[in-house]
């Protein structure tokens, strides 16, 4: 996979809009977030894809790893680059919003000027205006959502269910959240996302019979 200057500038700007404060001045952050949101169109289809949340309803302070190894042909490449080589590869200044978002680079200094990065609250005001713009458009959600924190492990996920069909989740897979347990998984997705959020997974079957355990896909 090869991600253009382009590519980047596009992922890089959803980050923003999706709750990294872009300069230590609030007002001129929320100036510089509110141009970020206005991403350019195409296609006939608009999918808005989200993952690896933890369960991390609130914003916080979140380090990139200093460490990402690609293995085979990928060593070296995007996206298994940190640090310097990643600023040097899309040409990011250090010490920006951008190295920010990013890097691990000097993170204490940084955090300190940015701020917190991510929280549903800040998702949902992305979610609602890319929507608005984009009729038809669905949310994909990639998975390690319901597990990561105290709260959904005391409320097995159920905060993270319930937050995820607030925020209008169309279509999810599954990963760590697996963590719960087959009832569980099972009664999420016969009860609580019924009518609201397909679980699709082709490779999950039943261990007697090799019967599919969820839908393989789902058509929209």
């Amino acid at each position: 996979m090869s991600m253009t200057r382009r590519d980047f500038l596009q992922v890089l700007a959803v980050a923003a809009a999706g709750g990294m404060a872009l300069h230590s001045h609030p007002a001129r952050a929320a100036k510089a977030a509110e141009r970020l949101y206005d991403l350019p169109r195409f296609g006939s289809v608009s999918l808005l894809h989200m993952t690896d949340c933890h369960a991390q309803l609130l914003p916080i302070h979140f380090r990139e790893p200093d460490v990402n190894l690609g293995v085979g042909p990928m060593a070296g490449q995007v996206p298994h680059l940190v640090g310097e080589h990643l600023l040097r590869h899309f040409g990011i200044r250090p010490g920006t919003p951008e190295a920010h978002a990013f890097s691990s680079l000097d993170f204490v200094k940084a955090a300190r000027t940015y701020g917190k990065v991510g929280g549903f609250a800040h998702l949902a005001t992305l979610v609602k205006r890319l929507k608005a713009s984009r009729p038809g458009a669905l949310l994909l959600d990639g998975g390690d959502t319901w597990q990561g924190s105290g709260l959904s492990l005391w409320t097995k996920a159920q905060d993270m269910v319930e937050a995820c069909k607030a925020l209008g989740v169309d279509v999810m897979t599954l990963h760590w959240e697996a963590t719960y347990g087959e009832a569980r998984v099972k009664e999420i997705e016969e009860k609580d996302f019924a009518g609201h959020i397909d679980i699709v997974a082709q490779n999950i079957k039943t261990a007697d019979f090799g019967d599919p355990v969820f839908k393989p896909y789902v058509i929209r």
